[in-house]
């Protein structure tokens, strides 16, 4: 589902917009450097793998996914991408995810932007629940969450095959009376 109002960065120096088929490139280009995708569940052979994303995104559906692009200012480059999945209306609940190209890694601007894209799901999406869940062995996410005042709720084993391998998974959550 696009997103006609994103909500506003947190971070100085980079800004959130709609992410759009032409950010393809850029975005593969990055997800399919090693130190990026041993840190995800991502199986991608090629740029046109991340295609169905974009059908999901330009759904009008309201459980459709939602995605944001992270841009740099100075450069105007992708620097990565933020977003709702596994959304339901019903329950008033999502998924968030994030990706950023290494070159942005350490700064705060995951966290930053997490905490805004929940916020904003919060008060202008009317989720009651927001849930993140990441690889056991990426701390870096973990760490985003859990600053963005994600609470630990348990493992999930085996919970998503990783590239052909059965992956365990930290369950994160954040509700909107947390």
């Amino acid at each position: 589902m696009r997103i006609a109002a994103p909500p506003r960065s947190a971070f100085p120096g980079v800004s959130l917009r709609q992410l759009e088929r032409a950010d393809l490139d850029a975005w593969y280009a990055y997800l399919s450097q090693h130190d990026v995708v041993r840190h995800t569940s991502w199986n991608l052979h090629a740029r046109d793998d991340l295609l169905p994303l974009f059908d999901g995104i330009e759904s009008t559906h309201p459980d459709s996914i939602r995605r944001l692009a992270i841009v740099d200012d100075a450069s105007g480059a992708l620097a990565g991408t933020i977003g709702l999945h596994t959304v339901s209306s019903a329950n008033r609940s999502a998924e968030i995810a994030f990706d950023l190209a290494p070159s942005h890694w350490g700064r705060g601007i995951a966290s930053a932007l997490c905490a805004s894209v929940t916020a904003w799901a919060f008060a202008e999406g009317g989720f009651m629940r927001i849930q993140g869940v990441v690889l056991t062995g990426n701390a870096g996410s973990a760490r985003v969450l859990q600053k963005c005042g994600y609470r630990y709720e348990g493992l999930l084993r085996a919970y998503r095959m990783v590239r052909g391998v059965p992956g365990d998974f930290a369950m994160y959550a954040r509700l909107a009376t947390d």
